[in-house]
């Protein structure tokens, strides 16, 4: 009788019980904020970049400058490897006063995709910004 009322190990059981839910959640919060800080940084820099190849005079300045631009900046973004950014700004095909600045990465070789049970997330990132090229 004694034996069914003893509570001195109930705690040590409930941690056990809890200990591998928590961290399963504490690990979800770290991987997947890591990877939507390096889309983040991936649409800022295409935004940035957007806004900064409107000051061209034509697309092949405007092109040079969003590019310059990304490659300048990347190293800000502390998830990012500046080295596997890809910047392609071009006018729009369906509107020739639009310009578009589309800056890809590959995040195949970050340290999250080497974690375990990461489930599959898009190793390829690509985040784009329209900008009117004058006027208003």
């Amino acid at each position: 009788m004694r034996f069914t009322r003893n509570q001195s190990g109930a705690s040590a059981v409930e941690f056990a019980i809890m200990l591998p839910v928590f961290l399963t959640i504490i690990f979800g919060i770290v991987v997947f904020g890591c990877y939507l800080t390096m889309v983040h940084g991936v649409q800022q820099l295409a935004a940035e970049a957007a806004r900064t190849s409107i000051a061209g005079l034509n697309d092949s300045e405007r092109s040079s400058l969003a590019t310059s631009y990304v490659t300048s900046s990347a190293s800000g973004y502390p998830l990012l490897d500046a080295t596997k950014l890809d910047v392609a700004a071009a006018p729009s095909g369906s509107d020739p006063n639009v310009y578009v600045v589309t800056v890809r990465y590959d995040a195949s070789s970050s340290f999250i995709f080497a974690l375990p049970f990461v489930p599959p997330l898009p190793s390829l990132i690509a985040r784009s910004a329209v900008i009117p090229n004058g006027g208003f």
